[in-house]
C-alpha cells in the first residue's frame, strides 16, 4: 500500500481576492533573540533576509496604493533592530494603520514617547504587537531565553505608559485542558505589571524551523487539499489578502519564508498571482484561520 507521501496529493491553487494588507520583513530574520520555536529560526546571526531601508519601503508604498492597500504590519526578526523604524513608521502612517510585531525588548522610553508622537501626528492608528510566551519568567525564558521575561514585561508597561494597548501575542505550548489557567495567568501577571487591560491573542504553534526540534514537524498527511477547501471561506487565510515586501523580493507570506516556492517577484504587481498550497504549514492556516492578524485566533481583551 502506498504511503499519502507517495499517492499524488492535489493541492488547492489560491488566488489573491485583494492585496488588503501588505507586510514588510523589516528587520529581515536579524532577532535580538533565538527563541527556541521560532518558525523561521531568526537569531542576531541569521541573515538569510537583511534589514529593509527606509527607501525600499517607500518604493512598495507608493506601488501598494494602485493595488489597494488598507493596512501595513512590521515584522522580522525584531523590527527595532531595524535603526530606521520610526522614520519608516511615520512614512508609512502617511498611507495607513500600521502594526509591528515585536518582542518590546528594546523599546525604551525614549523609542515609547516618539511612537507616541509619530501616532499623534497621522490620521491613522500605529498598533503594537508584543510576544510572550509565559505568564512566569520560567514558562517564558524556558521558550525565549534567560532574561526575556523581565525586559519585555518593562517595555509593555512603556507602551501602555505612552498610551498604546499592545496586544500580547502568545503562542500555545501547553495542553488544552490548562487554557483557562494559562489564561489568567496572563492576565493576572500584565495588570502585576501596570498594564490595566490587557489584550491578548493566542497563537498554534508552526511546526517549522526551531520548532521541529523544540516539539515536532508536521505529520505526512497534515497538508491541504483540493476537497479541504470546498466550502471553505479561503477569506481566513493570509495569502488570499495579503504578500510580504522583504530587501529582496516580495514572498506569499510570513510564515513561508523559507519556503523555495514562496517568492513570488520583485514587485507587489508581479506578486498577485495564485499560490499553491503545498507548504505544510497552510495546513496551520487552515485549521485556526488567519493567525497573522490581529484579533483572529483567540484574541480577546480583559
Amino acid at each position: 500500500m502506498k504511503t499519502i507521501t507517495e499517492l499524488e496529493v492535489k493541492h488547492p491553487e489560491l488566488h489573491l481576492d485583494a492585496l488588503d494588507n501588505l507586510w514588510f520583513q523589516v528587520s529581515g530574520t536579524l532577532c535580538n533573540i533565538a527563541c527556541g520555536h521560532c518558525f523561521i529560526s531568526c537569531s542576531p546571526t541569521n541573515h538569510s533576509y537583511e534589514l529593509m531601508t527606509l527607501e525600499q519601503v517607500r518604493g512598495y508604498l507608493e506601488e501598494s496604493v494602485e493595488l489597494g492597500v488598507k493596512e501595513y504590519y512590521f515584522t522580522g526578526g525584531e523590527p527595532f533592530i531595524n535603526k530606521e523604524l520610526p522614520e519608516i513608521l511615520e512614512l508609512t502612517l502617511q498611507y495607513g494603520p500600521a502594526t509591528v510585531l515585536t518582542n518590546a525588548m528594546l523599546i525604551t522610553e525614549k523609542k515609547a514617547r516618539r511612537l507616541r508622537e509619530i501616532e499623534q501626528g497621522s490620521i491613522y492608528s500605529l498598533e503594537m504587537r508584543v510576544s510572550l510566551d509565559g505568564y512566569t519568567e520560567e514558562m517564558n525564558d524556558a521558550i525565549r531565553g534567560a532574561g526575556v521575561f523581565h525586559k519585555t514585561l518593562a517595555g509593555v508597561k512603556l507602551l501602555y505608559e505612552y498610551g498604546f494597548l499592545p496586544i500580547i501575542t502568545i503562542t500555545k505550548t501547553w495542553e488544552d485542558r490548562d487554557d483557562e489557567q494559562v489564561m489568567q495567568g496572563f492576565v493576572r501577571t500584565l495588570k502585576a505589571h501596570g498594564y490595566a487591560h490587557p489584550r491578548l491573542k493566542i497563537l498554534p504553534s508552526l511546526k517549522l524551523g526551531k520548532e521541529i526540534a523544540r516539539s515536532r514537524g508536521y505529520e505526512d498527511d497534515e497538508m491541504v487539499t483540493e476537497e479541504m477547501l470546498e466550502h471553505y471561506d479561503c477569506s481566513q487565510l493570509l495569502c488570499s489578502n495579503s504578500r510580504v515586501a522583504t530587501h529582496r523580493g516580495v514572498v506569499v507570506c510570513p510564515i513561508l519564508l523559507e519556503s523555495p516556492t514562496a517568492h513570488m517577484g520583485n514587485t507587489l504587481k508581479e506578486a498577485t498571482k495564485s499560490y499553491t498550497l503545498r507548504d505544510q504549514a497552510c495546513y496551520t492556516c487552515y485549521l485556526y484561520g488567519a493567525i497573522c492578524s490581529n484579533f483572529a485566533s483567540g484574541a480577546k481583551s480583559e
